[in-house]
């Protein structure tokens, strides 16, 4: 069994989206989860997981029931160790100071070694406290308050690898998605080594362009010349040239999201971010035909999908032939709260071995 440090303020989505690197995951208290395995290629390519630790033991949000349980836990590992602990948003009354030299202490009683710079083992000790996060499609997601300590050995931290700030490309527009959120929607897709993601709406191309950084391929389409000069150019300071040397391959083309240039069942994943309301037309459409025709075209080309729009285009997703696995409200600040919706085909839903599809469902 494995704890998950979570990242971020929505428990809920960060769970979903820690499910593609971790079987049956299930929230315990605020920023904390637990899981029965976990993928650790995948869990180095999360961007709302911080790390799985191999859990210890589990107790009350107090250190002096931490010293307790440790005491009594069985430690099956050798050589120099540290102490990690951390009060999860402040959210539990103690102090993470006192927990690491209580908690060394007894590591050293059992013959350990300390070594606060270079240790062979750190040991994590994760405090958290308050009212779990209310969502229906995520194990623990269930409301209720919790209090508890998770003692774990660090097994695997996530990389955190993004793209620079969208500022800080070669090619910016404003509105243009954090890294972060554009790595989550992206692994939510399906994008991992050996999969194909597309975004027919791409922009910059930040969605994509994190499909790639994860070891992924890439197709990217906009119905703007400019858009598709830009997120060229992105592409190559950052994934390079495609197929090369390693690199994921990478194709971007002007296209209607609509009328895609592709065969039926052409990419293992979609995603893209629709355009805002402010916005009443997009080139020749109707902003609600063009997110219908959109997400009919994915449905044609992939099993699963993910939207990120300013409403909740639920309706239309599933009049195009989707399933809606998840729908998220994420908000970004006072104007602007982004919906997400993760969807599936029908006939995806028993699929076995996807990387797209969570580990607690295969």
């Amino acid at each position: 069994m494995y704890w998950l440090e979570l990242a971020g303020e929505t428990d809920a989505f960060a769970a979903r989206e820690a499910a593609i690197a971790a079987t049956g995951v299930d929230l315990l208290a605020p920023g904390v989860a637990r899981t029965g395995g976990i993928d650790p290629a995948r869990v180095r390519r999360l961007a709302y997981t911080r790390a799985a630790h191999e859990a210890v033991v589990r107790t009350d949000a107090d250190v002096d029931a931490a010293v307790v349980a440790l005491r009594a836990s069985s430690l099956d590992r050798s050589g120099s160790v540290a102490v990690r602990a951390r009060n999860v948003r402040g959210t539990a009354d103690v102090s993470t100071e006192a927990a690491e030299r209580e908690l060394g202490g007894v590591l050293v009683d059992r013959g350990f070694d300390v070594d606060l710079d270079d240790p062979d083992h750190v040991l994590r000790a994760l405090f958290a406290a308050g009212p779990r996060a209310e969502h229906d499609a995520v194990a623990g997601a269930d409301g209720g308050d919790a209090d508890l300590c998770a003692l774990g050995w660090v097994a695997v931290e996530a990389a955190r690898d993004f793209a620079p700030n969208p500022t800080d490309r070669p090619f910016f527009q404003p509105g243009s998605m954090a890294p972060a959120d554009a790595r989550a929607y992206a692994n939510l897709a399906g994008a991992a080594p050996g999969r194909t993601l597309l975004d027919p709406m791409c922009g910059t191309g930040g969605l994509p362009l994190e499909a790639g950084l994860v070891g992924g391929d890439a197709v990217a389409c906009d119905a703007q010349p400019k858009m598709v000069r830009g997120a060229r150019e992105n592409f190559r300071e950052y994934l390079g040239a495609p197929g090369t040397d390693g690199s994921s391959d990478w194709h971007v083309a002007r296209g209607d999201a609509t009328a895609l240039p592709l065969p039926d069942d052409a990419v293992d994943g979609v995603a893209f971010d629709a355009p805002y309301g402010r916005q009443s037309k997009v080139a020749r459409h109707e902003l609600a035909d063009l997110v219908a025709g959109a997400l009919a075209e994915a449905a044609r080309v992939a099993p699963r999908a993910v939207l990120v729009a300013d409403r909740d285009w639920r309706g239309p997703a599933r009049d195009a032939g989707w399933t809606v696995d998840a729908a998220f409200e994420r908000r970004v600040h006072r104007s602007l709260t982004r919906h997400v919706l993760v969807l599936r085909r029908e006939e995806a839903a028993g699929r076995t071995g996807d990387p797209s599809v969570p580990a607690d469902r295969e």
